[in-house]
């Protein structure tokens, strides 16, 4: 089955129709790599996230496949072993979308790191994280670090670490692992809000389901639900009577884009501000993008945003880490917010929360995971899938395997790992040209879409006419259709947001071309005027959050 919602009503169908082991509520990375586990060791698996895929906490990151370095500041040497080897699981199972990115970090004399602990720091990490060979840890004199990066305030520095971290697009790799596990024979799809949890004697055994696309309820019922709803996963807790002892404590971090002319940024910096917390610049796709704050959110947890003193904050860390770029706040091209489900012990001091996972069951026997990174999404699946089959092996005497992901490519992800990824790249290098594409939209195809490109340009190349016909540029049509088809995007936010991340990194472009997606995904999907209304308001209303802040909130 195609994973298209051409094909909805057909895969709802199958959801309620098939006998299933397991019900997963969200449809973020966790939720995506919870379904990618289950199905591959043998169970039958459904997904339903309330939105788009990925589009609450796993396309708001910082868009980091951290190593776990600020672990070693609290000794938690297993934490950093961990989160650094599977940072190198993910890498290798998805090298498309997950790059190396070279960071530096400066010490500033008065600043919170300094070249003798940071060298001895960053060599532990290396030791613990199995760092390859290739990218391990060098210290800068100051000369270095300042040649690396001209744009760094010269004034107190005293040198710099330079380590690696690894760059990705949260959002595209939330998508290739649910896709992996559709490919698998799992069942996923969005705009699918849980109202309600089915129970039986007591246990929960399924879910009542409202189709935001039609309005039409759904129940669809599993031996076991697990919720892993991010944000909300506190919402679904209070339904089943169980959110007692820890709950979550919501926190948001902004980040800003600028274009990389007004702020050119040659390196990755890692710097410490005033205030003694940490921030990111980081140079994309032509951009820079810098943060992240770290504030209590209590507004609405489907639309945070962006304040003025979110945005002056990290305007005021670039200009003092950065003093002659001199940015201001019309400089700021783009920008999101997203939300950290942290957990909070009832009794505690607010200061004291954890960003650690945890897993929670009801008396109902719902399943609930918090918490968690990017990072460690294979491993929490994990975690939660171990308990899952534990379950189902003591109640019907079965027996699954453990985890088979660890050796897994994500969709898009077969080019033979990191080193098969180069190869791959300039083989398509010159598939392209070949079909009339410029070297760097050739690349960034390769980068997205990895092994399924070849779908991609075969879109291109027999589609031009048509594509002319609709009056869109071809390569804009050629991935509209891909997301389409094989990517289940149904509204233009999907498609320039979670598809593309061309609202963040090309705002631009999604002005020239939102009218003309926009009309071609109403005929396609026979969207009634209303319909296509709130849709395209949907859009222009993150078009223009993603530049203007609200007051406060």
């Amino acid at each position: 089955m195609q994973f298209s919602n051409l094909e909805r009503n057909n895969m709802k169908q199958r959801m309620q129709e098939e006998a299933l082991d397991l019900v997963v509520i969200g449809g973020g990375i966790t939720g995506a790599g919870i379904a990618l586990d289950a199905v591959t060791r043998g169970m039958k698996v459904a997904t339903v996230e309330m939105q788009d895929f990925a589009a609450g906490t796993s396309s708001r990151s910082t868009k980091l496949v951290h190593g776990g370095l600020r672990y070693l500041k609290q000794f938690e040497f297993k934490v950093v072993s961990e989160v650094g080897k599977e940072r190198a699981i993910v890498y290798e199972n998805g090298p498309h979308v997950t790059t190396p990115e070279w960071m530096m970090l400066p010490f500033y004399k008065g600043g919170t790191f300094g070249p003798f602990t940071t060298n001895i720091g960053l060599k532990v990490y290396d030791f613990l994280a199995g760092v390859k060979k290739n990218e391990r840890r060098r210290m800068f004199s100051s000369d270095v670090a300042m040649e690396r990066e001209p744009l760094l305030k010269n004034e107190g520095m005293k040198g710099a670490g330079y380590y690696v971290e690894y760059k990705t697009d949260d959002a595209r790799l939330t998508l290739e692992v649910i896709k992996k596990a559709v490919e698998k024979g799992a069942f996923a799809l969005n705009y699918m809000k849980v109202t309600d949890l089915l129970y039986k004697n007591g246990k929960v055994v399924g879910v009542k389901v409202l189709d935001l696309t039609d309005d039409t309820v759904t129940e669809i019922y599993a031996k076991k639900i697990v919720n892993a709803a991010g944000p909300w996963v506190d919402t679904l807790r209070e339904k089943d009577g169980s959110r007692k002892g820890k709950s979550l404590q919501l926190t948001k971090g902004i980040h800003l884009v600028f274009d990389g002319e007004r702020f050119p940024l040659k390196q990755a910096i890692y710097f410490d501000t005033p205030d003694k917390r940490m921030v990111f610049a980081i140079p994309r796709e032509g951009k820079t993008y810098v943060g992240t704050t770290d504030t209590v959110y209590k507004g609405d947890i489907t639309h945070p945003q962006m304040t003025v003193s979110d945005r002056d904050y990290v305007i005021k860390a670039i200009n003092f880490m950065f003093p002659n770029v001199n940015i201001t706040a019309t400089d700021v091209e783009s920008s999101w917010s997203g939300l950290r489900p942290l957990i909070h012990e009832d009794g505690k001091s607010p200061s004291e929360i954890s960003r650690k996972d945890e897993i929670f069951i009801s008396e109902s026997g719902l399943i609930s995971i918090a918490g968690g990174k990017l990072t460690g999404y294979r491993k929490m699946a994990e975690g939660i899938i171990d308990l899952v089959a534990k379950q189902l092996n003591e109640e019907e005497d079965k027996h699954y395997p453990s985890t088979q992901t660890e050796h897994l490519p994500i969709s898009g992800g077969d080019v033979g790992g990191s080193k098969g990824f180069d190869v791959f790249k300039n083989q398509k290098l010159v598939e392209g040209q070949k079909l009339g594409l410029d070297t760097s939209t050739t690349e960034s195809l390769v980068r997205r879409y990895g092994s399924n490109v070849e779908v991609v340009f075969d879109i291109y190349s027999t589609n031009r006419e048509k594509a002319t016909a609709e009056q869109i540029d071809p390569v804009t049509f050629a991935m509209l259709r891909y997301a389409i088809d094989h990517e289940m995007a149904y509204k233009p936010v999907d498609f320039f947001i979670r598809r593309t991340g061309a609202l963040f990194f090309n705002i631009n472009w999604v002005h020239e071309h939102k009218e003309a997606v926009t009309d071609y995904m109403a005929t396609e999907f026979n969207w009634s005027e209303e319909q296509k209304d709130v849709y395209c308001k949907e859009l222009e209303e993150l078009l223009y959050d993603a530049v203007n802040p609200v007051e406060e909130e």
